[in-house]
């Protein structure tokens, strides 16, 4: 048995040490906002932070995020991810919306490691994350609205 503190409340689970964290968050503890993408890290649908930085849950096994903080997007209500989550609204991102909760979390995961972003820091931030739609613009402006708002 694991114990996993996610989004606040503590968690025990069955699982083996080398299960993704994702197939965890989804499957044994029931939260559906974390998406599976690619499977090996390199879309970002399955974004979760990890005491506050933004980490791949697909690549993650759950026995690293033992003792630690784990927040999905159902978890995400502290002063930053709400911003980007109303900045998100505003310059109203999504389209298809799969990959959004990934997008949403690399941005919470930076603004929270770097309030004051450049341009250029938030471009090659959010540049591992996939937008199938190819919402980037919109992406981008949202993530320098959330920072210029908490700033």
């Amino acid at each position: 048995m694991l114990t996993l503190n996610i989004n606040g409340q503590e968690h025990r689970i069955d699982a083996a040490p080398d299960m993704p964290l994702l197939w965890v968050i989804r499957d044994l503890v029931g939260l559906k906002g974390t998406k599976f993408g690619c499977g090996i890290a390199q879309c970002g649908s399955c974004t979760v932070l990890l005491n506050g930085v933004a980490q791949r849950a697909c690549a993650l096994p759950v026995s690293a995020a033992v003792g630690q903080e784990v927040t999905t997007i159902e978890g995400l209500d502290d002063k930053v991810g709400q911003a980007v989550k109303a900045a998100w609204e505003e310059i109203a991102v999504p389209q298809c919306g799969y990959c959004q909760s990934g997008q949403i979390m690399t941005a919470t995961g930076l603004l929270t490691t770097k309030p004051n972003p450049t341009d250029k820091e938030i471009a090659d931030m959010m540049s591992g994350n996939i937008c199938r739609c190819c919402t980037y613009h919109r992406i981008n402006k949202a993530v320098r609205l959330a920072a210029d708002k908490l700033a």
